[in-house]
């Protein structure tokens, strides 16, 4: 059983989480709160407490992961911090993942925040993935339609890790 790390598993990652559970994945989510771990395994979800802005604070939970999703389209916070989840700090830890047992990326592409940056975003996965022929995805399925998000991004995981 393939297990799948969600950073960012707030309301929208825990319904990813609950939906690839469903498909049969093993789930990993992260916050950035101790306090929702116990909501996270309520749901049956691994929750680990991690900061997507310290990627140290990250790669200790890449053990037994094959793919992982970045959902970082609504991201909050200084647009300087914010910038970095999908510029420097996204490409930082795709070379990372080079050197794991990670098979796969699935990038949310859409969200609140500006086109440019989810686009900047969306071209460094593409880009680390040709380089390192590493499995990606990018999802451009709008998250406030939920139910299409959900599909989107669980089309995205098993694309991902493949046959």
């Amino acid at each position: 059983m393939a297990r799948v790390l969600i950073v960012g598993c707030g309301c929208r990652g825990r319904s990813l989480a609950i939906a690839l559970l469903a498909e049969g994945y093993a789930v990993r989510g992260t916050t950035r709160d101790p306090t929702r771990t116990h909501e996270l395994a309520a749901s049956g979800v691994e929750g680990v407490v991690a900061d997507p802005d310290r990627l140290a604070t990250l790669t200790p939970h890449l053990e037994g992961v094959s793919a992982l999703c970045w959902l970082m389209g609504s991201a909050s916070g200084a647009t300087a911090q914010v910038g970095a989840l999908h510029g420097p700090r996204l490409r930082s830890l795709l070379e990372a993942l080079v050197d794991t047992h990670v098979r796969g990326f699935v990038y949310e592409g859409s969200g609140a925040l500006e086109r440019g940056l989810l686009a900047e975003g969306a071209g460094t996965v593409r880009d680390v993935g040709e380089t390192f022929h590493m499995p990606v995805a990018v999802v451009d399925a709008e998250p406030a339609a939920l139910d299409a998000w959900l599909a989107a991004m669980t089309r995205a995981v098993a694309a991902v890790l493949g046959p």
